[in-house]
């Protein structure tokens, strides 16, 4: 009767992000990884030397993986399991497997960071965002009986979008929220980049992995006018970039590709469409900009490209230095910083590239924080 009452009236329930919640496995793996991709160029010392410079340009400092490192990057076991191993390196199935065994456990631990306690009965949809792996039964089923929420909990998967997912996931917790405002939508965006390492000697390759860790967020939407109200959703797609950065499955796991050209797309991409974006509102009366730290390149790019002041960006670069790109998560850990610190009436911009070449964006507002 409340929804109807609403659609009458004309008048459609604002939707809010109440509460943030992110983990990371235990396995600081960033220069671990460095070390093995530079020991991969070991019979070229030239290639080596301008992979280890370009690396340390990156702006990681930290990177996480559900994979424990061997004590050697420059030995024949990769992972102190054995599974990743110099010219044997698993299959997809393999991957899968272990996607499979990691992805609930972490996954658990960011919603159970939301302490729901009394609201787990409450929850009345589930929104999972992954890019990184498949399995099914899944683990939208796995939260279900480990979080104890309601077996009748209406279930999405976002899969297979990318880095640009959780915006996507927030689109639709809005628009349930908005038909239904009793809904309280629990989403998740869980990503195992480190799975898909390659055993290569392609510079590009590497320096690509150098930039992808493991993480988690879970987040609680709702009417509640609490936290984070969002706004508006605008996708922007580029001309002629579908070869920019693609994401497919092979063989031997998950094959990312990113050209070197992304940065200077998205630079003329948000250049010339700023106003798609914002709409009435100019760049220096947006006080928090949620940029998905996809690399350094990509934040220096959204700056340029904008006008932004030299500290706007900088929850995106403190997420980058200590966590990498987690694909779809990502932004969620730039919202999380924004959610704990943001005062009421700041109006914010979040935005997230992906495979298309697409950048998903959205606006929103801080309303306050709970008590």
């Amino acid at each position: 009767m409340l929804t109807t009452a609403i659609r009458v009236e004309g008048i459609l329930a604002e939707a809010y992000i109440n509460r943030i919640a992110t983990a990371v496995p235990a396995n600081d793996v960033h220069r671990y990884f460095l070390g093995f991709a530079a020991a991969q160029l070991k019979d070229d010392p030239r290639q080596r030397a301008i992979f280890s410079r370009m690396a340390d340009k990156g702006g990681i400092e930290h990177r996480y993986s559900c994979v424990a490192p061997a004590e050697d990057p420059e030995g024949i076991k990769v992972d102190a399991g054995g599974i990743f191993l110099r010219g044997a390196f698993p299959g997809t199935a393999q991957r899968m497997d272990l996607y499979e065994s990691h992805a609930p456990d972490l996954a658990e631990i960011a919603v159970e960071r939301l302490d729901l306690e009394e609201e787990r009965d409450r929850v009345t949809h589930l929104i999972v965002t992954s890019c990184t792996g498949f399995s099914a039964p899944g683990i939208d089923l796995e939260l279900v009986a480990r979080c104890g929420l309601a077996q009748t909990v209406e279930r999405t998967l976002v899969g297979f979008m990318g880095c640009y997912a959780a915006l996507n996931a927030l689109k639709l917790a809005r628009h349930i929220v908005r038909s239904e405002p009793e809904a309280r939508v629990l989403v998740v965006n869980i990503e195992l980049c480190t799975l898909h390492l390659k055993d290569t000697v392609d510079m590009e390759a590497l320096l690509s992995f150098c930039l992808w860790g493991d993480g988690c967020a879970a987040s609680l939407v709702s009417a509640d006018p609490v936290g984070i109200r969002l706004d508006s959703f605008r996708t922007l797609l580029a001309a002629d970039s579908r070869e920019l950065m693609t994401w497919n499955v092979r063989d031997d796991g998950f094959d990312m590709v990113l050209s070197g050209r992304v940065p200077a797309v998205i630079h003329e991409l948000l250049g010339g469409r700023q106003r798609e974006v914002l709409g009435n509102t100019a760049v220096e009366d947006i006080d928090l900009w949620a940029v998905h730290p996809g690399g350094r390149s990509v934040l220096d790019a959204v700056q340029r490209a904008l006008a932004l002041d030299a500290h706007a960006l900088d929850r995106s670069r403190a997420v980058l230095r200590d966590n990498g790109n987690m694909s779809s998560a990502t932004v969620m850990f730039v919202l999380e910083k924004m959610l704990a610190t943001a005062k009421a009436g700041e109006r914010g911009c979040g935005m997230a590239f992906g495979p298309g070449l697409t950048a998903e964006t959205m606006r929103f507002e801080a309303v306050g924080r709970q008590p």
